[in-house]
């Protein structure tokens, strides 16, 4: 069951209902495990077809190749802006870059427009001159004044005159260049801070996404330390029963539990009330499904797998073991262990696995454990990394050794019928 779900890797929601906490922990952090094999197995492909192209590339390139510069340490050589002595932080080399940017880009639009200021200016006054002039030529007092000289000074006077208009105008559009250029640097300066903030929000937004990358991390790595301290504590608490043999080898598996017996051996319930019958070899073999679909067909399975290998008998016997039900829901099992002492269990054939649901009695309420029985051996569902020969091995195990460390269950108290016929009756009829 455990390698379908690392194979699909997807869990049923109602499946997943049936595990404890640190069920769930150990089967996510086995799926994270997969994920990861996988990830690395397809970044290794990867890697290998870019290096392949890589060399692709150089050959084609008659062996052109790219050196890295190396440090003292034989290391690649790498400086960083802003860590090395003598340099300025890297909040102050913006700042001067930008305002240097907006600076120059201001200055440039300033000779723009200053040329475009002078070539109006000089056309304006050169057009004054020559209508003067024309106007100074035209005149007839120019002919009739004698003197010439006092005509030359007085043109002369005109032009200084004009002259003097002329560079109070150049100043006047300096001025206006020089104040237009400063606004301008301050809007491109502006602009260029907001563009740097925004992108320094974004670099923000990137840390914040990455801290919470982080801290997912830290929460996968937190299950796993779980896990792993879940598994490592179950080992060293269940050394103890194993090295007395509790355990079964997956090589002898049912030999010691002496499942040789004839599929036509008649059952004797504990309960009279359970009808004896033989159990008929089928004429066709057995094909099971992926997963329980109906109650019908788990039925049929446990006639088919789990009768032959005694599920749910006592060890060495034709009694149906105290602590074995039938297909029962959760509900009805807690009903059952309701006012039972704590260490109180029951085992009932689950409908969510090809196996069995081990519900058990403690202080504050009940737990539930679902045991694998889809292979050759029974074990708890991501909880015991023990594998037993028989359901009543791993029964008989946990009566002496806990199940989980955090919770120390043992199964104390079988939880006994109280129905008549008993509810595991249709699986015999």
């Amino acid at each position: 069951m455990l390698q379908q779900i690392l194979r699909d890797m997807y869990i049923d929601p109602e499946l997943l209902a049936e595990l404890n906490e640190e069920q769930r922990h150990i089967l996510f952090y086995k799926m994270r495990e997969e994920q990861v094999r996988r990830w690395r197995e397809r970044e290794e492909a990867q890697e290998e077809e870019a290096t392949l192209k890589k060399t692709a590339k150089l050959k084609q390139n008659n062996g052109k190749r790219l050196q890295w510069l190396r440090g003292s340490d034989g290391e690649v050589w790498v400086w960083i802006m802003g860590e090395a002595p003598g340099d300025k932080p890297y909040e102050q080399i913006s700042e001067e870059l930008i305002a240097e940017k907006a600076r120059q880009q201001a200055q440039k639009e300033a000779e723009e427009l200053w040329k475009k200021k002078e070539a109006e200016i000089t056309k304006k006054f050169r057009d004054i001159m020559a209508k003067e002039k024309a106007r100074i030529v035209a005149e007839k007092w120019k002919i009739e004044i004698e003197d010439r000289k006092a005509a030359k000074m007085m043109e002369e006077k005109i032009q200084e005159e004009l002259k003097k208009r002329e560079e109070e105008e150049r100043q006047r559009g300096e001025e206006q260049i020089r104040e237009q250029e400063g606004r301008r640097a301050q809007e491109l300066y502006l602009s260029l801070k907001e563009a740097h903030h925004y992108s320094q929000h974004n670099e923000t937004e990137d840390r914040e996404w990455k801290e919470q990358l982080r801290r997912s991390k830290a929460a996968d790595e937190e299950r796993r330390y779980k896990a792993r301290r879940a598994r490592d504590e179950y080992r060293c608490q269940s050394l103890r029963a194993i090295r007395k043999g509790s355990v079964a080898g997956l090589s002898n598996l049912f030999q010691a539990a002496g499942l040789n017996m004839e599929q036509g051996t008649k059952l004797t319930s504990a309960c009279p009330n359970l009808p004896l019958t033989t159990v008929q070899p089928t004429s066709t073999a057995w094909e099971r499904p992926p997963r329980p679909f109906c109650r019908e067909v788990i039925i049929q399975w446990y006639r088919e797998e789990q009768l032959p290998r005694r599920a749910g008998f006592e060890r060495n016997t034709n009694t149906v073991a105290p602590w074995f039900h039938g297909i029962i829901s959760r509900q009805e099992a807690e009903g059952l262990l309701l006012n039972k002492s704590e260490g109180a269990f029951l085992v009932r054939v689950s409908e969510k696995i090809w196996g069995y649901a081990l519900s058990y009695r403690h202080q504050s309420g009940f737990k539930h454990f679902l045991v694998d029985a889809s292979g050759d051996y029974y074990s708890f569902l991501g909880v015991d990394p023990n594998r037993h020969a028989t359901l009543t091995d791993l029964i008989d195990f946990h009566k002496e050794e806990i199940i989980t460390s955090s919770g120390g269950e043992l199964l104390l108290e079988p939880c006994r019928q109280t129905k008549n016929p008993p509810d595991y009756s249709p699986l015999f009829e």
